[in-house]
């Protein structure tokens, strides 16, 4: 796959990894839409919301944790009830949205594999589950580039825009924490003693 641009490159990390997604054109209304998107599946908007309203309460959990630890313990705990729920949501959003594929992704944008070309410049809303906590994000993007592939297919380049700063947070968090899972499982697969 090729790059979105230099500058992206130099301004976000980017990892290669296997997430579920979407791609498709948005029409003209809803590209000057200055709203929050929504998808046609009241589904995967209830699974999207869940992980930004979790991830907007963290920060109200941590300091929680300073005065009542109990609480704070109960909450964590219903917390993870949450997660287990949303887990069973996105197994049946998986079949909708498609199996993982591969994908370079940042906090910038995404590349990926299509069937079909779409012409740069195109407006699209990108559909991400991001695995293996089956985190539901729906972004608007800009096509950067679209190169045939020898194999078949269509290289698509993607920077993400107008997203919120909740919404950055989340990818970033993920990206983090993918980073850190491969950079561990490539010290595991190296390690000569395990």
């Amino acid at each position: 796959m090729t790059t979105l641009d230099e500058e992206d490159r130099r301004e976000y990390y980017r990892i290669a990894d296997r997430i579920a997604l979407q791609l498709s054109p948005l029409s003209a209304a809803q590209a000057l839409e200055a709203d929050v998107l929504q998808d046609e599946s009241p589904l995967f908007n209830l699974l999207s919301e869940l992980h930004l309203s979790d991830f907007e309460a963290q920060h109200l959990l941590r300091q929680l944790s300073d005065k009542d630890r109990t609480l704070a313990a109960f909450l964590r705990a219903q917390n993870k009830r949450l997660d287990l729920l949303s887990a069973v949501v996105a197994q049946t959003l998986l079949g909708e949205v498609g199996q993982p594929q591969p994908v370079v992704i940042s906090e910038g944008g995404i590349e990926c594999v299509q069937a079909t070309p779409v012409p740069p410049g195109t407006r699209v809303k990108v559909k991400l589950v991001l695995m293996p906590r089956a985190h539901g994000l729906l972004l608007r993007g800009k096509v950067t580039h679209c190169d045939p592939r020898s194999q078949g297919g269509f290289d698509i380049g993607t920077e993400f825009t107008d997203m919120t700063d909740a919404q950055r947070q989340l990818l970033a968090r993920y990206i983090l924490q993918r980073q850190q899972q491969q950079r561990r499982e490539q010290l595991e697969h190296n390690d000569p003693a395990s």
